[in-house]
């Protein structure tokens, strides 16, 4: 099933407002509230929509400073890859992880309260790691985050791993 202008419509005003009641936001899409209700729902069965959240303020955070770490594992077997992942995910200076084709395996970005904290980070969790053969850190001047993605063309087969 394709998503057409209507569901279009709905995941824009939803990425811009998650918080808005129904009853605006079928205001802003020109339908009922009784439709928009229902094709939100459908949109979440469908997997479309896959969660809400609050966006943070890193700075307001006490979290300022941001590092992309390239990481490359050895040996490069699934259950090594797939423990790192699951490990790396869980620990609390990572926003984001990627795991990546090419020289590394794994792209990991952290967000944390000093250069010091980058610096512990890489040092007392990464390279303790046996399986950790290579990082290399690059920090981050600026982060510029789409806040609207736009779906393109007819439903894709979805993968196994999907964004979290």
């Amino acid at each position: 099933m394709e998503l057409d202008a209507l569901d279009r419509a709905l995941l824009r005003e939803l990425q811009n407002d998650a918080r808005q009641t129904n009853r605006d936001l079928a205001a802003k899409t020109g339908v009922s509230p009784s439709t928009s209700l229902e094709r939100v729902r459908l949109l979440r069965e469908r997997g479309v929509i896959t969660g809400y959240h609050a966006a943070l303020d890193l700075d307001a955070a006490g979290r300022p400073v941001q590092a992309l770490i390239s990481v490359r594992i050895r040996p490069p077997a699934r259950p090594v890859i797939e423990g790192f992942r699951e490990w790396a995910a869980r620990l609390p200076e990572v926003i984001g992880l990627f795991v990546t084709s090419g020289a590394h395996d794994f792209l990991i970005h952290i967000a944390v309260p000093d250069v010091d904290s980058v610096y512990a980070f890489v040092i007392d969790r990464l390279t303790e790691r046996r399986e950790v053969a290579d990082v290399q850190t690059t920090m981050a001047y600026e982060h510029v985050q789409s806040r609207c993605i736009e779906p393109t063309g007819p439903d894709r087969p979805r993968s196994a791993h999907r964004a979290r």
